[in-house]
């Protein structure tokens, strides 16, 4: 594993608004990650994907940052295809004596999310009740609804609380903390626009893109 694909992940000291703003002092001091890895063909534009991570005791805090042109978002159900507009996606194996089972968190740009857990990538899922989605705190610059795509360069921000508790109706959880280390990748793609694109942190090697590899996964430290 390259060092590109080691995140330390900071705890939070205090508490944390989610209000979507990148610049916010919660997150000034705290490294991102960039998603500079393409799967497929390489787009004729390439947004530029920042993210960052911290955690407490209940709950995991995650924040998207994207340069992007050519946007479009028009899912508006949770657990909907929210993977062809432009999103951004978490894949992680909260479990550390199971690293193959994960789940697979995708927020598109208007904030509509999807959550699964991943028994056995494309064949044994779990879909994440929209009651228990509804706990996930998730704000978003961009609204709800976008289209027809906005081609013009444009910024937008996802930000979201994950509680633990949540994670443990589905699968067993080493709890973050010092030392601990999971198995995760971060992905930006867009399906159904103008410049369709695959993007992935951890690099993930296969000939076409399937982000349900959790053999490529990243290492998130929590310090």
């Amino acid at each position: 594993m390259n060092s590109a694909s080691v995140y330390d992940v900071t705890r939070l000291g205090g508490r944390m608004t989610i209000d979507g703003n990148w610049n916010k002092p919660g997150w000034q001091n705290i490294k991102p990650l960039e998603l500079t890895n393409y799967m497929g063909a390489i787009p004729a534009f390439r947004p530029v994907v920042h993210a960052k991570m911290m955690y407490d005791d209940e709950n995991l805090y995650v924040i998207f940052h994207v340069e992007d042109r050519f946007v479009r978002c028009v899912t508006k159900m949770p657990n909907g295809p929210v993977w062809e507009d432009s999103c951004v996606e978490f894949f992680f194996s909260p479990d550390i004596y199971l690293p193959e089972k994960y789940f697979n968190l995708e927020i598109n740009c208007g904030g509509t999310p999807l959550m699964h857990y991943n028994i056995v990538p494309r064949k044994v899922i779990i879909e994440v009740s929209v009651e228990n989605l509804n706990k996930i705190e998730i704000a978003h610059s961009l609204p709800e609804l976008v289209d027809p795509e906005i081609k013009e360069p444009v910024i937008w921000i996802v930000e979201y609380k994950i509680p633990v508790s949540i994670l443990k109706k589905y699968s067993a959880v080493t709890s973050p903390g010092p030392g601990v280390e999971w198995k995760a990748n971060f992905y930006k793609c867009a399906e159904k626009n103008s410049n369709p694109h695959f993007i992935t942190w951890s690099v993930v090697k296969n000939d076409k893109p399937d982000f349900h590899l959790p053999q490529f996964f990243g290492l998130l430290k929590f310090r």
